[in-house]
């Protein structure tokens, strides 16, 4: 089965193509055509009339959407999920979990291993463990209830149940450092989050092999003279993979600004952290039992904390060309190429 998108504004990392066509074999891409060559016959043809072609969005951070969060541990909560996160351009998303218990956690991992036997949206290509390893000085929106040490055993138990790809967590806490090798041996991503980690801590990991910040900026140490903490470190180390929520909210544009302009475009992975409100109206909603009201966009805590987000996958796209005014060819890199980057070197897995 052959299938053809012609007329298409093709942007691809480095590469931008007007009016070009771009041929799909049996649900993989044959060929690409610039302006002006001959393409061939197909059985399907689309007239994009101009309009963008990109890679699928590979969202690495996300809880939830239209209502449901992926904690919910239920069949139709991972395909409301999954089938609307292909709406917004996602093909492949990380199944991002809370601070709950075990047993919540063991539900959630096995609806997704059922859900991919038969797949209706876009691919769960794998787990984010955010938590329950965390600092409890720099919860957040994390159920401090749930709060634990870095436990390689449970990780080992749930990876069993589906694959864990990526685990957020607080380097400096008891443990951490030997957890952080034990990850890079079982081929998991290992990332800093919800920490109150220094620079010479984030030094110590880094020894070891870590290389990746999650929602970076957000509940980690900020940049200060004396201690450039671990928004400094993402800035000073070039092989560093930061994550960013670009809803204006959780980071202002000037700092969108600015990590654009000295962070190198290929070490920028555009996430949302978008809890069940994502898609759905102002009100209030459940987030791992803690209360969290929607009003214009911002996802609040009772005491006024930001609780995840409510960006769609595009509108992340949008903002950062509105505020970096970058070439799209360089901006598309942080929507799907960083991120398969940097989850393929450890685990050989096709995102």
């Amino acid at each position: 089965m052959k299938s053809l998108i012609k007329n298409a504004y093709i942007v691809s990392p480095d590469i931008e193509i007007r009016n070009g066509a771009v041929l799909i074999e049996n649900g993989t891409i044959a060929a690409v055509f610039m302006e002006g060559e001959t393409v061939p016959a197909a059985d399907h043809v689309f007239d994009a009339a101009g309009k963008m072609v990109v890679p699928g969005f590979i969202d690495i951070h996300v809880h939830g959407r239209s209502g449901c969060d992926f904690c919910d541990g239920t069949p139709e909560a991972v395909v409301t999920i999954a089938d609307d996160k292909l709406k917004d351009g996602v093909t492949s998303f990380l199944g991002t979990t809370l601070t709950v218990g075990e047993p919540q956690l063991n539900v959630a991992l096995q609806c997704a291993a059922d859900y991919m036997k038969s797949p209706t949206g876009a691919k769960i290509a794998g787990i984010h463990l955010e938590g329950p390893f965390i600092n409890p000085k720099c919860l957040g929106a994390q159920n401090p209830a749930f709060v634990k040490l870095p436990d390689i055993e449970m990780v080992k138990r749930l990876n069993a149940v589906y694959p864990i790809k990526k685990v957020s967590y607080a380097i400096e806490v008891e443990g951490a450092l030997p957890f952080t090798r034990e990850l890079l041996a079982m081929g998991i991503t290992p990332s800093c989050v919800h920490t109150a980690a220094s620079y010479a801590d984030y030094e110590k990991a880094s020894q070891l092999g870590l290389r990746n910040l999650s929602h970076f900026c957000n509940q980690m140490t900020p940049l200060h003279h004396r201690d450039i903490g671990m928004v400094g470190a993402g800035f000073l180390h070039d092989e560093a993979f930061i994550e960013l929520i670009c809803d204006k909210l959780h980071i202002c544009p000037e700092m969108i600004k600015l990590v654009f302009k000295v962070k190198h475009a290929d070490r920028i992975q555009l996430i949302t952290d978008a809890m069940r409100a994502a898609g759905m109206p102002d009100g209030t909603y459940d987030l791992g039992g803690m209360n969290v009201t929607v009003e214009g966009n911002a996802a609040r805590l009772e005491n006024g904390a930001l609780a995840g987000s409510t960006l769609l996958y595009y509108d992340g796209l949008k903002n950062i060309l509105e505020i970096t005014g970058r070439p799209l060819s360089e901006l598309i890199k942080s929507t799907s190429w960083n991120q398969a980057q940097a989850l393929a070197h450890l685990s050989h897995s096709k995102i």
